[in-house]
């Protein structure tokens, strides 16, 4: 595959603060880029950067070989964004705003007339055409937030937490719909803090903190970056100070949390945990109910490289 986008040595402050700090990535035609990072990490201008919506300080950034700029009015029509927050004409039904925003980029009524049919059909807005915004609940509002931003067919589309605050059933909708584009050749920039989609969607992944790329690459690479083999957990009824303390102190435990008569276990790379873990339980009588052991996912991952304290 070949770059369509390529972002080289991307600076931008804000006075004295470092927003991106020499940022270089590329994105790969055909692909699902997740763009993953803590709130004020720099994913939202990163993205702004790549839309010329922002001046940067320095570097470069071309898609499809081309400088972008902000008068690139023929790379722009082949791009494809959809912001968080829901930007629709309330007065407008859901046809009628999906076709004002295709018309910004498609003159022709008859293909227009097609490409809205097409984005309504994706995102499975059929019997909601007549609609205004203001009569749709909030999974399909966000539904038609994207139809709006995709209906002209893009090659490089951009989704900006598209399925906050929905349903499940909307938000399997989205994802399906993602998937889609995606198979008819769209190039996608995709970020989220649910981390579980990233996993079910996204061919490779960038994580950002302070302005800076401090991982990249696949959901399986990425997890073996970090030092976390299996994660315990195991219902138990009264542990004690004394038996928490030993199994604290068992080889290749990395972290043990005791609460709410669960206890939680993180484990360091080795073989064999659950099973030394066991037979601690049955040697010292503890009585436990339920135990389960699960891999590290990519949430342990991002929690791992970008730390656990809260974030503005």
């Amino acid at each position: 595959m070949s770059n369509i986008i390529k972002i080289k040595n991307l600076t931008k402050n804000y006075g004295k603060f470092k927003a991106l700090n020499n940022l270089s990535f590329e994105v790969e035609e055909g692909e699902i880029l997740g763009l993953l990072g803590p709130n004020g990490s720099g994913k939202t201008t990163t993205i702004n950067c790549i839309l010329s919506l922002l001046e940067f300080n320095s570097g470069s950034i071309k898609i499809s070989g081309k400088e972008m700029t902000p008068d690139s009015y023929e790379i722009k029509s082949k791009i494809g964004v959809v912001f968080q927050d829901v930007a629709v004409f309330e007065e407008l039904t859901v046809i009628e705003n999906i076709n004002y925003f295709c018309g910004l980029y498609i003159t022709d009524k008859k293909t227009r007339a097609q490409y809205v049919e097409d984005a309504i059909q994706l995102v499975g807005l059929n019997e909601f055409k007549k609609f205004y915004p203001k009569q749709l609940s909030g999974g399909l509002l966000r539904r038609l937030n994207i139809a709006c931003g995709i209906a002209h067919k893009p090659s490089i589309i951009f989704l900006d937490e598209p399925t906050v605050a929905v349903d499940p059933q909307s938000r399997n909708n989205i994802l399906d719909g993602i998937r889609k584009l995606n198979k008819e050749g769209a190039t996608i920039v995709y970020t989220t803090h649910y981390m579980e989609e990233v996993e079910l969607i996204c061919n490779r992944i960038i994580i950002l903190d302070k302005g800076s790329i401090i991982a990249s690459g696949t959901s399986k690479e990425l997890k073996e970056l970090i030092n976390i083999e299996e994660k315990v957990t195991v219902e138990i009824d009264n542990l004690n100070e004394k038996h928490l303390n030993e199994i604290k102190s068992f080889k290749n435990v990395d972290e043990v949390n005791y609460h709410d008569n669960i206890l939680y276990i993180t484990y360091k790379k080795g073989k064999h945990n659950l099973n030394d873990l066991i037979d601690y339980m049955q040697e010292k009588k503890i009585k436990y109910n339920k135990i389960f052991s699960e891999l590290p996912t990519l949430n342990d991952v991002f929690l791992e490289l970008t730390g656990k304290e809260l974030r503005d």
